[in-house]
């Protein structure tokens, strides 16, 4: 099993940056079979999206909506996952979700508590 803690949320106003942390933490076995860490985010009312996501060997996907104001970062070393998020506006306003995809048995997904970003002036 895997364990995920986020950090970072909060109250932002409009065109301001946040950025998001995740560590993961479990046996060294399931944490080295950890292959893609993301970041997923639901709003009241919606699904659940794909903010963005990095493989172990650096590969990221990102959402259509957050191109080119988010970034993505991951350090295999210290198992963390970072967001940074720029530009940010009143629709990024959701509760942000850290992901980790790994192999235990079988593939499985492990999710954090979730941390809110709220995005007003």
């Amino acid at each position: 099993q895997v364990q995920l803690v986020e950090s970072g949320g909060g109250l932002v106003q409009p065109g301001g940056s946040l950025r998001l942390s995740c560590a993961a933490s479990g046996t060294i076995s399931t944490i080295n079979n950890i292959n893609v860490m993301g970041w997923y985010r639901q709003a009241p009312g919606k699904q659940r999206e794909l903010v963005a996501s990095i493989t172990r060997g650096g590969l990221t996907n990102y959402g259509d909506s957050v191109k080119g104001r988010f970034t993505i970062s991951r350090d295999n070393a210290k198992n963390t996952v970072d967001l940074q998020m720029n530009s940010l506006k009143p629709e990024d306003a959701a509760v942000y979700y850290c992901n980790a995809n790994y192999f235990s048995s079988r593939l499985q997904d492990s999710w954090g508590q979730g941390t809110q970003v709220t995005v007003s002036s």
